[in-house]
């Protein structure tokens, strides 16, 4: 009969062998991944600012993950078709979303959703910032912001504003409590579409990205204001809200990638070392100025960085939110 009995050698050496089988585990998965093409889920329409900069981050990733990083553009319901279909994906990797404050903090306030935005998220870089400039169609007669506001005073319920974000929504709402003015909201799938019909006439004001100063310059459209703490350096003419009294007009648009609850720590690493690696490049930092964007400072780049600026961004619109009433469409 074959002597099963092990040596006390032998047992610590198994038991040894199996408590590293885990780690040994990590590391080959996160060697092997990714083995194909990755998907990233943008919530607008193609073209327009934040589809730009997710595309730019996607081809720069490629190189460094070794496989395609393919966009999927999943607009409309103001990023909640996107950011749900997100929140339902195997936490493999393999899916991930091109997600900002309006898609991952806003709408958690605004809206009934079937997934938690503080949740069901693993935060794997914050990626850039930017800000909302108010423009108008450039027959508008109004001069400057103050005038805009005794325009629309004048014209109650006459002008009609675009809305491609939630963020937008927002600050459209809290522009016309602290005014006292009225204007129709329109949706849109993305800010690309909602500027051509600015620029067209079909609309009369919008907020969007700085991306659409180039057509301020081509005098296409015009710009009233800037919801930043400062005067934009490419734009150093057109004064902030709060230089104009409406303070509460200043807000932060970011935007990061997210991964499904329960994707692998190291899974996340390999993602944010790629993103990190492609916003070190000069050349897609120059790509992102162009379209209005910022890199956002090494040190913001992890993980613990994006979701720190989640939970500080729920905890100080969310009540905001509640305070002015603002309910969803």
């Amino acid at each position: 009969m074959t002597n099963l009995k092990l040596s006390r050698y032998q047992f610590l050496h198994l038991t040894a062998g199996a408590a590293a089988l885990p780690a040994v585990s990590r590391i080959a998965r996160a060697q092997a991944y990714p083995t194909r093409p990755i998907t990233l889920i943008v919530p607008v329409a193609p073209g327009g600012s934040i589809d730009g900069t997710a595309r730019v981050l996607a081809e720069r990733m490629r190189g460094s993950l070794g496989q395609p990083v393919i966009i999927e553009n999943v607009s409309g319901a103001e990023g909640r078709i996107a950011v749900g279909r997100a929140a339902s994906a195997r936490p493999d990797g393999y899916m991930i979303d091109f997600g900002g404050i309006g898609s991952h903090v806003l709408n958690g306030a605004l809206y009934a959703l079937r997934y938690d935005v503080l949740n069901d998220f693993v935060p794997i870089s914050l990626v850039g910032t930017t800000w909302f400039v108010l423009y108008a169609k450039k027959t508008m007669p109004a001069r400057d912001l103050n005038e805009l506001i005794a325009w629309l005073h004048a014209n109650p319920n006459a002008a009609s504003a675009g809305n491609a974000s939630p963020g937008a929504r927002l600050l459209y709402v809290v522009l016309q409590k602290e005014t006292g003015t009225r204007f129709a909201i329109v949706p849109y799938r993305g800010g690309a579409p909602a500027m051509q019909d600015l620029v067209s006439g079909q609309i009369d004001l919008l907020f969007n990205t700085p991306e659409g100063l180039r057509l301020v310059q081509a005098g296409s459209a015009k710009a009233y204001a800037v919801a930043s703490d400062t005067r934009l350096a490419v734009a150093p003419d057109i004064p902030t809200f709060a230089q104009m009294g409406l303070p509460a007009l200043t807000f932060s648009q970011w935007a990061g990638l997210f991964a499904p609850k329960g994707t692998p720590k190291d899974i996340i690493g390999r993602l944010n070392a790629a993103v990190v690696e492609a916003l070190g490049d000069p050349a897609v930092r120059s790509q992102f100025a162009d379209l209005g964007f910022e890199v956002v400072p090494r040190e913001q780049q992890t993980p613990e960085a994006l979701g720190a600026v989640v939970k500080a961004d729920a905890a100080k619109w969310w009540p905001i939110i509640k305070e002015f009433g603002i309910k969803a469409e």
